[in-house]
């Protein structure tokens, strides 16, 4: 127990800074923003490897099997 009071400080101390700055606490984005640093990325991966061809492919098989 005499371990969890400095942990507690240094939390306390962070969250402070934090709301100082405006900031969020560690491992936590806004969804959109994780969405617009991802697009980027996955766009060029399609583009280089032929992505959006392996994706009609991979439904098309998937529609085939469901009857469709």
């Amino acid at each position: 127990m005499a371990d969890t009071a400095p942990r507690t400080l240094i939390r306390t101390q962070e969250r402070r800074a934090l709301a100082a700055f405006g900031g969020r606490p560690s491992g936590t984005r806004h969804p959109l923003v994780a969405t617009a640093m991802v697009l980027p990325l996955a766009a060029l991966l399609v583009v280089v490897f032929g992505g959006w061809d392996a994706v009609v492919a991979q439904a098309s098989s998937v529609g085939v099997m469901l009857g469709r």
